[in-house]
């Protein structure tokens, strides 16, 4: 399945509001993580009566909770809607060769569509395609483009 397109902007100053009343969370302002400009939804492809979903911060594990952003898009005023919940992370794990290791699902628990494993991004596996091959080039000695002569 892929993955949802939906991105928005980060209501920042709502966005810093809810971390720092985390349990667990960062707390002083100063430890604050840097926060992206925009968000692109970490669901699979869904229906649009479902909110598009990103995570904002991942609690210890003592906590237990992570801070999601959840948004839609008003049909009436054009004006993108949003809220912060801390939930628990997914329970899933698949474990594919070994009943010792498996991954888990990054997602939230009782999430609509497939888990995270399940949903691919090609933009994302282009873009690190295109990481592993200037990797290779650059190990194996074939250098960067000024090396073409």
């Amino acid at each position: 399945m892929l993955q949802c397109t939906a991105f928005t902007e980060l209501p920042e100053m709502g966005a810093r509001v809810a971390l720092m009343g985390l349990e667990g969370g960062p707390g002083a302002a100063s430890e604050a993580p840097d926060l992206d400009e925009f968000l692109l939804c970490e669901l699979g492809e869904h229906e649009e009566t479902i909110e598009h979903a990103a995570q904002l911060w991942s609690a210890s594990a003592r906590a237990g909770r992570d801070l999601w952003m959840f948004w839609t898009d008003a049909e009436a005023d054009a004006r993108r809607k949003f809220r912060f919940t801390e939930l628990l992370p997914c329970p899933a794990v698949i474990h594919r060769l070994s009943v010792q290791e498996g991954d888990a699902c990054v997602l939230y628990d009782r999430h609509p569509v497939a888990h995270s494993w399940d949903v691919t991004d090609p933009l994302a596996d282009l873009m690190a395609e295109r990481i592993r091959e200037e990797v290779r080039r650059d190990r194996d000695g074939g250098g960067g483009l000024g090396a073409q002569a």
